[in-house]
């Protein structure tokens, strides 16, 4: 006798399509324009591999000369350099049993479609600020030339504030213009509350969709770097330009992106998804010699600040962090 499961009723295809359109659509890192989609990227999350090389040339630099009918110019050499992204394949599953569904009178495997992307969403939201852990941490790869640590000053001078606000963004001089959003502990956001320096603007139809700080779109997220408790606490606020993080999404040739299985014994339904994305840092590359224990890296690995290096000079990243106490 034929009976009608959840593969039956779930087209991966279409499955996909949804998901990956709806957790973009979910996710605050990438309305805020922090986490840019690369069609680039799209093309390498698809493919094999561990690693994602991304070549780059460095801008031309060096003194103009003056022309002379007697020296000749001196020829300078441009130099490569290459980006390094870390696929990141993940899944997830879940498991229900049908006297659940009868005893309820809902429907908890219906839930799988409606809520994974919302999962989905957040979950990639908390690998981006592990990769933020990483970059700013102890000796992390922009912790030195992109960070201002103000916490162990006395008083106020430890404290956020419009003022220092204003000096980390200076750390990339004449580039700080291209900063566009600020990412924030929510204990942050209420010690800037208590200063009135949070902005609402209504957008051209006359709807706040989101605060701002400096004319800044603001994200909030408790997943933001903070050691330390109570008075002490050190929190870290990170400004942020457009396409600061690249991401791409795509499905490998072999990974089963969807599947669901019956256990007719114990009369439940197990549904398991599975993806591969690409988060990466502009300017920053995963160092390939990094010891990982999974295939690909855990949260845990990307928060590691040995596991990053710079490539690109201080004004050609768009991340400035801020060290604080609130």
């Amino acid at each position: 006798m034929a009976k009608t499961q959840v593969s039956d009723v779930i087209v991966p295809e279409i499955y996909n399509a949804y998901v990956y359109s709806k957790t973009k659509e979910l996710s605050n890192f990438i309305n805020s324009g922090i986490a840019m989609s690369s069609p680039q990227l799209d093309t390498l999350a698809a493919n094999g591999g561990k690693f994602v090389d991304m070549p780059l040339w460095h801008d031309l630099s060096g003194a103009d000369e003056v022309l002379s009918d007697s020296t000749a110019l001196i020829p300078d050499k441009i130099t490569a350099d290459k980006q390094v992204g870390v696929r990141l394949v993940r899944g997830r599953a879940w498991e229900s049993a049908d006297l659940a569904g009868i005893l309820s009178g809902a429907d908890p495997l219906g839930m799988f479609t409606t809520r994974v992307a919302e999962y989905r969403a957040r979950k990639e939201q908390t690998t981006l600020v592990s990769i933020i852990n990483g970059l700013f941490g102890t000796a992390g790869a922009l912790t030195a030339s992109n960070s201002l640590d103000i916490s162990a000053g006395v008083g106020d001078a430890a404290k956020i504030g419009a003022s220092s606000m204003l000096d980390a963004k200076q750390l990339l001089g004449d580039a700080a213009g291209d900063l566009t959003a600020v990412a924030m502990h929510s204990a942050t956001y209420t010690a800037l509350e208590k200063q009135n320096l949070i902005q609402f603007i209504p957008n051209s139809n006359g709807v706040v969709d989101f605060p701002r700080y400096m004319n800044k779109r603001i994200v909030i997220d408790d997943g933001m770097p903070v050691s330390g408790t109570g008075v002490d606490a050190i929190y870290t606020t990170v400004f942020f330009g457009n396409g600061a993080f690249g991401r791409g999404d795509g499905v490998p040739a072999d990974l089963v992106t969807f599947e669901s299985d019956r256990d007719i014994l114990s009369s439940s339904t197990t549904i398991v998804t599975r993806w591969s994305i690409v988060l990466h840092p502009y300017g920053c590359k995963f160092n390939t010699g990094a010891t990982l224990v999974g295939a690909t890296p855990s949260n845990a690995e990307l928060a590691t600040p040995a596991n990053w290096v710079k490539v690109l000079e201080t004004k050609q990243i768009p991340m400035i962090a801020l060290k604080h106490k609130i």
